[in-house]
């Protein structure tokens, strides 16, 4: 399963007043683990820098007057966003904008139901406790030191990890990660991209696979209670 964690950094909070993208940031997931393939541009707004936004992300008109406009990346950008799914924190904003710039320039519009809204799945989490990209990077002991002004690439490698942690970590879903079973020792299991040391003389169940055909007395059995059903479907 392939989805994109995708951040924005604007003029403003206005996409049909006139405000505009500065930078977009994306990084690809697959099977949600980072695969290393990002997507990341500065953008000439082709309007001034207002002071408010400025305090917020710190790029400067002066900054972004020699960076490409958003139609000349649109079609790049697009290409790395492909048909998959779009994960972003207060979805709604990031896709405003796009779209109001796609738009623009005449292509089709990305469609919300692409969209998962980290915010939306952290209120849903955690009701009534703060769901700002920040407050849940405290919440799960992520670090986000280097985060003293907005970024669109750090914000969505940070929101990646959120975003695994809202679904339940790093073995989410129904465990289906095989355990191998170590004696003794510091052991590298690099499933997840994250690294598991097996305590010295504590062994890690094995777990032993279950075969996908059913044995001949399986099948004999099954038969056998078939038979004992009235009106069974099997036997239509």
């Amino acid at each position: 399963m392939r989805e994109i964690v995708l951040d924005t950094e604007t003029t403003g909070f206005d996409a049909v007043g006139g405000d505009r993208l500065v930078e977009v940031g994306c990084l690809e997931l697959l099977n949600h683990i980072p695969t290393g393939r990002t997507f990341h541009r500065y953008l000439n707004p082709e309007r001034d820098m207002p002071m408010a936004a400025f305090q917020v992300h710190g790029l400067s008109s002066e900054f972004l007057a020699d960076k490409p406009k958003f139609a000349e990346v649109a079609d790049e950008l697009l290409g790395f966003l492909g048909e998959d799914r779009i994960v972003a924190h207060n979805a709604e904003f990031d896709m405003k904008f796009l779209n109001v710039e796609l738009e623009k320039l005449g292509k089709v519009a990305l469609p919300m139901v692409r969209a998962v809204d980290t915010v939306q799945i952290a209120r849903k989490k955690f009701p009534g406790a703060p769901a700002s990209l920040d407050a849940l990077c405290k919440r799960f002991n992520i670090d986000n030191s280097s985060r003293t002004l907005h970024g669109a690439l750090l914000d969505a490698q940070l929101l990646a990890e959120v975003y695994l942690e809202l679904l339940g970590g790093r073995q989410a879903g129904l465990g289906l990660v095989t355990e191998i079973a170590v004696e003794v020792g510091a052991v590298d299991l690099d499933f997840t991209g994250g690294r598991r040391t097996a305590s010295p003389g504590i062994a890690l169940p094995v777990r032993t696979p279950r075969p996908h055909a059913p044995s001949p007395e399986e099948l004999t059995a099954h038969q056998a209670f078939v038979a004992k059903l009235s009106n069974a479907i099997w036997l239509k």
